[in-house]
């Protein structure tokens, strides 16, 4: 390693802690399947004094998918032959069911379970285990795209695969897990940790930042190949030493993961097999993120410099972020700040998403920037000399006519429809959803409007709506079983020729297009 290289790493190590204040944290960096970095800081668990070390074992979160993939391509060389079986799980799905390769690319068009959740009334920190899951995994009728055609991020896509793993080769996940990939990687102490209430190590995640002070998470989920990896520091130093051990070998399973992967069209996906795939200072990237309530962790892989970077933090700051500045230290590369040049564009407002029906709520941010409300969380886009504003998976354009939003990572481009009008106060009234037998209330309380969702998992919080247009509003979802809210709920509500409101579409990105009908 030079003096120079040294010197960056140095700088950016010293820096992380606080640049992402939290209990504790460790990362790593490898080049050539050689440690340059290999750290960690502060404490797993602040009460106990545990201290933060490399052995330390950390919630991997949905950098899981990845492993549950590649024991699917290790046990079926052709995961077709597993479609009869994701099938059978969806026994009231009243259209095509999606393919295993589908669920494995988040290509599926199944509406993601721990959004649905909500849907049925979910506390926040409820538990949410298997029997939780298969209801409201079977209960599935519908899908919110035709598989193949779009993709959308849907954490049981990898429950329903971990699950007919076990079912078809009669062993548990853990025992695959630890057979077919972690003995094979050299990953030690990696294991399955389906249950998010304790560690076995007595490590914590914690919520909160450092002005308002650090609590220990709750967490009630019960997560298998979606998000139940638990591992160290050096676990993931082993996975990423395997990687380039086996870069030059197509039939390896990264080689396998990482290949190419299309849409129905033909289109080139940016996701596929548990990883995304994206350009980072103008080369090549694999690799995923993962975040519960109380845990953030990234890894990347840049395949042409054989660079690997990993990032834990018993925290919820930006792990993403801080690879990033990894990288750029081990690149030699500086990230750039958008400039405050280009004024705010007259084409802010609200809008209607035609193909979704889901809220696009666009305003202005700092520094040349625009704030983007459609997904599961808020995004800054960069506005452009152009007229156009831009990120790294999202293009808003002035076009004749009208405004376009382009999502390549999704494989969608559309023209937005301008929602506009005074919001009608006459929605209050009880919607029901046929297909969830879930319930919801939308009540005026002294002159505020306000929703809540009620199902067989409980009675929801109620929440002040948010008024978008005539007959559109949003039920903000704050927090959720999941450490990511699934976004604001959009409430599209529709009247019959008498101006009567009739019925509702709810959705979010996650959880798309279901209607409930008024029923009081």
């Amino acid at each position: 390693m030079t003096t120079s290289l040294s010197a960056r790493l140095d700088h950016c190590l010293e820096a992380l802690p606080r640049a992402y204040p939290g209990p504790g944290g460790a990362v790593a960096v490898l080049r050539e399947g050689k440690v340059l970095v290999r750290h960690a800081w502060g404490w797993a668990n602040a009460e106990r004094r545990i201290a933060f070390t490399p052995r330390t074992l950390f919630r991997m979160c949905s950098i899981t998918k990845q492993f549950t993939c590649s024991l699917v391509l290790d046990a079926f060389p052709d995961p077709s032959v597993l479609d009869g079986d994701v099938r059978a799980r969806l026994p009231l799905l009243a259209e095509a069911a999606p393919g295993t390769l589908q669920l494995c690319h988040n290509q599926s068009g199944l509406r993601d379970y721990w959004a649905v959740a909500m849907l049925h009334g979910a506390p926040a920190e409820s538990a949410f285990g298997d029997s939780e899951a298969a209801r409201v995994i079977s209960g599935e009728r519908t899908l919110h795209f035709t598989p193949g055609t779009r993709y959308s991020y849907c954490n049981q896509n990898f429950r329903i695969l971990s699950d007919i793993l076990q079912e078809r080769t009669g062993r548990s996940f853990a025992e695959l897990l630890r057979e077919r990939l972690f003995a094979r990687a050299g990953m030690e102490g990696a294991l399955l940790v389906a249950d998010t209430s304790a560690m076995p190590d007595g490590t914590e995640g914690y919520e909160g930042t450092q002005a308002a002070g650090f609590r220990v998470a709750e967490n009630r989920v019960l997560w298998t190949g979606d998000a139940g990896l638990g591992a160290s520091l050096d676990d993931m130093i082993a996975w990423e030493r395997h990687i380039d051990a086996t870069r030059d070998d197509g039939a390896a399973l990264y080689s396998r993961l990482s290949a190419p992967v299309r849409f129905a069209d033909g289109t080139l996906a940016a996701y596929g097999f548990g990883l995304v795939r994206t350009i980072e200072f103008g080369r090549p990237v694999t690799g995923h993120g993962g975040a519960l309530r109380g845990w953030r962790s990234h890894r990347l892989h840049l395949p042409s410099e054989r660079v690997s970077i990993v990032v834990m933090f018993n925290h919820l700051s930006d792990a993403r972020e801080a690879a990033l500045d990894l990288l750029a230290a081990i690149l030699g590369e500086t990230r750039v700040s958008p400039a405050a040049s280009v004024p705010a564009p007259d084409w802010l407002g609200a809008y209607i998403e035609p193909e979704t029906r889901l809220a696009v709520r666009i305003d202005a941010a700092a520094n040349g920037q625009v704030r983007l409300r459609y997904g599961h969380h808020e995004e800054r886009l960069t506005l452009e000399e152009d007229g156009t504003a831009r990120s790294a998976s999202v293009r808003l354009r002035p076009a004749d006519p009208g405004l376009w939003m382009d999502r390549p990572q999704e494989n969608q481009s559309s023209r937005l429809q301008p929602c506009a009008g005074k919001p009608a106060r006459d929605v209050a009234a009880r919607y029901r959803c046929e297909e969830l037998d879930a319930e919801l209330a939308v009540i005026d309380a002294g002159g505020v409007l306000y929703g809540g969702f009620s199902g067989f998992l409980g009675q929801g919080r109620m929440e002040m709506l948010e008024p978008i247009g005539r007959d559109v509003w949003a039920l903000p979802c704050p927090r959720a079983l999941d450490h990511t809210p699934p976004g604001d709920w959009t409430l599209a509500f529709h009247r019959d020729e008498t101006g009567r409101v009739t019925n509702v579409l709810v959705g979010c990105w996650l959880a798309r297009r279901l209607p409930y009908i008024r029923v009081g």
